[in-house]
């Protein structure tokens, strides 16, 4: 689990492309290039976070490849092959206050709407058709339960969430 305070990362580099040192790139974000909306980058060299930055990048077929400042030739650009592309949370855009980011649900206490406490968010998955938090109880509770996969549906199933408190508040039964 990361730490909220952690670099996000927000794509991961590809193949090198022609002699130059271009690079391929894989972005996580919502639109391909939004990417490009956060610099500078951070790649991850022996456990310490680099900065790394973009000085060209085009649409190339169904991906964008890039340019990095002091990267001229194809060897140089091997060096970031399969590399993590993050960036600091503080670069991420303010949201208005009733919405929040994905990772500021992880570890987030969630409380049905009896008040039963069911544990915390310990990751969100992504299925398609609706995400999932996965929560994990403190220990196996008194329904038996160490792990529950609750919908994240607004109003079905998630009736509140208080980024604050650090709390999600559930309609969701203890024994399901």
């Amino acid at each position: 689990m990361s730490s909220i305070h952690e670099p996000i990362v927000v794509g991961t580099f590809g193949a090198t492309y022609g002699i130059k040192g271009w690079i391929r790139i894989n972005s996580f974000t919502d639109s391909m290039e939004g990417i490009f909306d956060y610099q500078p980058w951070l790649i991850n060299q022996n456990g310490t976070w680099q900065k790394v930055s973009v000085v060209d990048w085009r649409l190339h077929g169904k991906t964008y490849i890039v340019s990095l400042e002091g990267v001229s030739q194809r060897e140089d650009a091997k060096f970031f092959v399969n590399q993590e592309i993050a960036i600091f949370p503080e670069q991420l855009q303010e949201l208005p206050s009733d919405e929040y980011y994905w990772r500021e649900l992880v570890r987030c206490e969630v409380i049905n709407h009896q008040g039963y406490h069911m544990g915390e968010v310990v990751e969100i998955l992504e299925t398609g058709s609706n995400d999932v938090l996965r929560v994990k109880a403190n220990s196996r509770d008194a329904f038996g339960k160490q792990e529950r996969l609750i919908p994240f549906i607004e109003s079905d199933f998630i009736l509140d969430v208080n980024i604050a408190a650090k709390q999600i508040k559930v309609n969701w039964e203890p024994d399901f």
